[in-house]
C-alpha cells in the first residue's frame, strides 16, 4: 500500500491543493467523467485501489458507481463520528447485547472508505476532511479486542487510511500508524502463541479474517517484518483450511456455502493487498498442495448454478440452528449463488478468468469496488 510513511509530509506539501467545495454535485460528476480532474490532483499513494492515473475507459466504466457513492457520502459529510471503544456482533442476534449499536457504529468504517474514494475521484477537500475527522476519532477511541469477526470491517478503515495517508495531518497519520501497528502485531502475536497444528477458530473462517487484517495493515504500513509474518501465516492457513481438492474446513463443519464464501472473501482481499507488492498469493500452494485458486475453482460450479446445496442441513455448530430458528435469511433452504457476487468480483481483480462467474452473479460490482478497481485483471 503506502511505500513509506516517512517523507509523506513533504510529498503532501509539494502537491497542489484543489478546492471544490463550492462546485455543485453535477459539476463534480462531469469533471470526473470528462477527465477535468487530472490524476495528480487526487494526491494519495495508492495500493489496493488502482493508481490515480485512470484511463478514460476506466473513468467511464466506474461512472455510475461513482455517482451513487458520491451521493451517499455527501449525505453524511456533516455526521458526527460514531467511534466506540468496543464492537461486538459475533455470536449474537440483532437486538442482543450491543449488536445494534455495533452495526450502526460500523457504518462509519464503510463511509470512511467511500469518502476516501470520493476524494480520490474528485479532489474535493470536503471528503478528505471527513476521512481525517472520522479516522482520528476511531483510531484514538477504539480498543482492539482481537476478535476477527467483530473487527473484520476494519478493512474499510485500513483502505481509507491507505488512500489518504500522504495528505492527512501529521496528528491523524501518526495516530493511525500507531493504531494499525498495535492492531496487526496483536493479531500476529495471538496466532503465534497458539500450539501447532492450529485448531478451532485458528483454522476456520476466523483465521481468514485475521489474515486479511494483518495483511492489509502490513502492506499499508510497508512494514517488512509484518509483511513476512502475513505471508507465513497466509500459507499456513491455506494448508490448514483448504484441502487439495479446494474444499474448506468451514464447509465440513457448517455444511454451508455461506461459510465457504465468508472464508474465501477475506483471503482474496488479502491477496489483492499482496498483489500490489508483487506477491501473487492466488496460486500460492501450501505443503498439502492446496491453494486459494483451487478453493475458488471448487466453489465455481455452485456459483454458476451447475451444482446446488441445501444450507446448514448438517451443521455441527449450535449457533446455526439458533439463527435458523430466529428466521434469519440464508440459514435454511438452497444457497443463493448471488451471495458470492462480491467474492467473485474481487477475485476477478486478481485473475480475469473469474469475471464471467462474477458477471453472471451481478452485472456490476459493489460501488466501492467499481471505483477502487474499475477493471478486472487480464
Amino acid at each position: 500500500m503506502l511505500r513509506k510513511v516517512r517523507a509523506t509530509t513533504q510529498r503532501a506539501a509539494r502537491t497542489p491543493r484543489y478546492h471544490f467545495a463550492g462546485l455543485p454535485f453535477a459539476t463534480l460528476l462531469v469533471a470526473y467523467g470528462s477527465g477535468f480532474l487530472q490524476p495528480g490532483q487526487a494526491h494519495a499513494a495508492m495500493n489496493l485501489c488502482a493508481a490515480p492515473a485512470l484511463q478514460s475507459s476506466e473513468r467511464t466504466n466506474s461512472m455510475p458507481a461513482a455517482k451513487a457513492l458520491l451521493a451517499n457520502v455527501q449525505a453524511h459529510l456533516n455526521d458526527a463520528p460514531r467511534a466506540v471503544a468496543k464492537l461486538h456482533t459475533e455470536g449474537t442476534l440483532p437486538h442482543e447485547g450491543i449488536y445494534d449499536q455495533s452495526v450502526a457504529a460500523e457504518e462509519d468504517l464503510d463511509l470512511m472508505r467511500d469518502a476516501a474514494l470520493a476524494w480520490r475521484a474528485t479532489g474535493d477537500e470536503r471528503y478528505l476532511k471527513y476521512v481525517d475527522r472520522v479516522l482520528y476519532a476511531w483510531v484514538t477511541t477504539y480498543q482492539p479486542s482481537f476478535n476477527p469477526i467483530d473487527e473484520t470491517r476494519f478493512e474499510a478503515l485500513i483502505l481509507a487510511y491507505d488512500m489518504t495517508a500522504s495528505a492527512l495531518p501529521v496528528k491523524t497519520r501518526n495516530a493511525a500508524v500507531a493504531f494499525l501497528t498495535k492492531f496487526a502485531n496483536g493479531y500476529i502475536a495471538q496466532i503465534d502463541a497458539q500450539p501447532r497444528p492450529l485448531t478451532g477458530t485458528f483454522r476456520n473462517n476466523w483465521q481468514s479474517h485475521r489474515i486479511k487484517l494483518i495483511a492489509m495493515a502490513a502492506f499499508t504500513l510497508d512494514n517488512r517484518k509484518m509483511i513476512e509474518a502475513a505471508q507465513r501465516l497466509y500459507v499456513e492457513h491455506i494448508g490448514d483450511n483448504i484441502a487439495p481438492d479446494g474444499s474448506t474446513v468451514d464447509f465440513a463443519e457448517r455444511d454451508a456455502l455461506h461459510y465457504v464464501t465468508y472464508d474465501l472473501q477475506p483471503l482474496v482481499t488479502a491477496a489483492l493487498a499482496a498483489r500490489r507488492h508483487n506477491r501473487n498469493w492466488l496460486p500460492e500452494k501450501a505443503q498439502n498442495g492446496a491453494s486459494l485458486a483451487a478453493a475458488l475453482d471448487w466453489l465455481t460450479p455452485y456459483a454458476t448454478g451447475a451444482k446446488t446445496h441445501e444450507e446448514f442441513a448438517h451443521s455441527s455448530v449450535p449457533f446455526d440452528s439458533k439463527r435458523r430458528e430466529a428466521g434469519l435469511p440464508g440459514f435454511t433452504g438452497k444457497w443463493d449463488p448471488k451471495n458470492a457476487a462480491e467474492l467473485f468480483h474481487l477475485a476477478a481483480r486478481l485473475n480475469g478468468r473469474y469475471l464471467p462467474v462474477a458477471l453472471g452473479l451481478a452485472a456490476t460490482p459493489p460501488a466501492w469496488l467499481a471505483v477502487c478497481l474499475p477493471l478486472p485483471a487480464r
